[in-house]
């Protein structure tokens, strides 16, 4: 018996209609990887609004773990300096934002953030992944909890979720090394204001070789505050990869962002070491 083979051309041999199909496919694939690649750098230029102290609104400066400090009664991150002036107001015991007293042990900490988990608070479940990320407030280490709930955070909105899951995926931390998954959680996050994925992603431009796109990415997140992207584009120029020009629009975005976030309390908190 003679085998079937297809209806035109020869055995095994794709049709033109075929060929040209693929080919549109590609373009078209191409065709959205660039105006996603260029919306990406025209968007996303301003700070996440949750880099925001809800008191004075300004953006809290970096790490801003060093600078602020979360409520987990509210979920809200207060900077230190209105830590201070509440302090000074002799509010010692309760949260600056919502007057709710601080939990008085590590146990009570978690009971409220897992109640506000329950009700599907974003930033709850952001945060107790992060717990279970390093083993916090009594939680044994679980990076495969984390990274559940990172993902359900992310799914949410969460910038700092995607910028988690990011790193945990690009580096193979705790899950295997899925260097364009991480990269696509950098993205949905640079894209929203999230500052060190954008930086992330200047990274991983180098990698690939792409100087001049790892450029344009730094200088976007050192003019929102990130000394990483200013020194590394500094190291750039040092090196002749970058120009004169490129480093000084940097420097002076960097330093535009660094007096934005600066007031009396904060000063002052820095002053007392707090």
């Amino acid at each position: 018996m003679e085998p079937v083979g297809p209806a035109n051309g020869s055995a095994g041999a794709p049709s033109q209609d075929g060929e040209a199909a693929v080919a549109g496919a590609d373009d078209d694939r191409s065709a959205e990887a660039a105006r996603y690649s260029e919306r990406l750098l025209n968007e996303g230029h301003e700070r996440a609004e949750g880099d925001r102290c809800p008191i004075c609104y300004l953006y809290i400066g970096f790490p801003i773990g060093d600078h602020s400090k979360m409520n987990v009664c509210c979920m809200k991150r207060v900077c230190k300096g209105c830590a201070l002036a509440a302090q000074q107001r002799g509010i010692y015991d309760r949260c600056p934002f919502c007057r709710t007293p601080h939990p008085t042990d590590e146990a009570f900490g978690l009971a409220m953030i897992r109640k506000r988990v329950d009700k599907g608070d974003v930033e709850a479940i952001y945060h107790l992944g992060e717990k279970y990320y390093y083993g916090g407030l009594g939680l044994s280490k679980d990076v495969t909890r984390a990274i559940e709930l990172w993902t359900e955070a992310a799914e949410l909105g969460s910038v700092d979720a995607h910028y988690d899951l990011g790193i945990v995926y690009y580096n193979g931390e705790g899950v295997e090394e899925d260097e364009p998954r991480g990269i696509r959680h950098f993205q949905n996050a640079a894209i929203k204001g999230h500052v060190l994925s954008r930086h992330n992603l200047g990274v991983s431009q180098i990698h690939e070789g792409n100087c001049a796109l790892a450029i344009q990415h730094w200088t976007i997140s050192a003019k929102m505050g990130c000394e990483e992207s200013l020194n590394s584009i500094k190291f750039m120029f040092m090196r002749g990869q970058a120009t004169k020009a490129q480093y000084a629009e940097a420097l002076r975005g960097y330093g535009d962002a660094m007096e934005e976030m600066k007031s009396p309390q904060r000063e002052e908190a820095k002053r007392l070491g707090i």
